[in-house]
């Protein structure tokens, strides 16, 4: 009767309703285990496409590029340059706001943001100067779809980034609440190490 009687107050002042919250003993928080897991699954759909591109190259044997082509090794080469310098840059952002440099954080993004958009410019300008088109052969398919699939990841990083820049120019990011800078910085390192991969495969190989 006394194990009830205090049981009963217990019972009355717990105010918690419905279920219990979601158990939080995993280290990685939501945002970036999020975004790790979708790295994971666009490493995937990369490797579908490079797996057409080695199939015409080892198992057809097929030259490449395919004769009567030639790709703007020079020109890409540069391109990479700029976008290794915005991966740098946007690492100069992220490591600003963890140590309270407002300024180095609005200039690291928008750095970044610019250098991301004249890779893109580039590209774009590639496309129309290359003298080939995507229906002109398996290789031309092949050349178009690794490179247009990383274009298109390059431009949802850009929409990242200029939200991302706005918000730091707003002042909305410090050195305990910066998550939102990591985890797009964590995308943007991904787009340029994929670049790295396709343009050593496809215009150096």
């Amino acid at each position: 009767m006394e194990a009830a009687s205090i049981a009963h107050p217990v019972a009355h002042g717990d105010d918690h309703h419905g279920p219990p919250p979601a158990n939080s003993s995993s280290r990685a928080e939501p945002q970036l285990l999020g975004m790790l897991l979708f790295i994971i699954s666009e490493v995937m759909v990369f490797g579908a496409f490079f797996t057409a591109y080695f199939f015409i190259r080892v198992a057809q044997g097929d030259a490449w590029p395919a004769p009567g082509t030639t790709l703007p090794v020079e020109v890409a080469g540069v391109n990479t340059a700029i976008l290794v310098s915005s991966s740098m840059t946007m690492h100069w952002a992220q490591t600003s706001i963890k140590n309270g440099n407002r300024f180095g954080l609005k200039a690291g993004m928008l750095t970044t943001f610019l250098l991301g958009c004249t890779f893109l410019f580039i590209q774009i300008n590639e496309y129309a100067n290359i003298g080939f088109a995507p229906q002109d052969g398996a290789q031309q398919t092949v050349f178009y779809s690794l490179t247009g699939l990383h274009g298109a990841h390059v431009f949802i990083g850009l929409l990242l980034l200029l939200f991302v820049t706005i918000r730091s120019f707003r002042g909305h990011y410090s050195p305990e609440e910066h998550r939102g800078v990591e985890v797009p910085g964590i995308y943007w390192h991904f787009v340029d190490i994929m670049w790295i991969v396709v343009y050593t495969t496809v215009y150096i190989v």
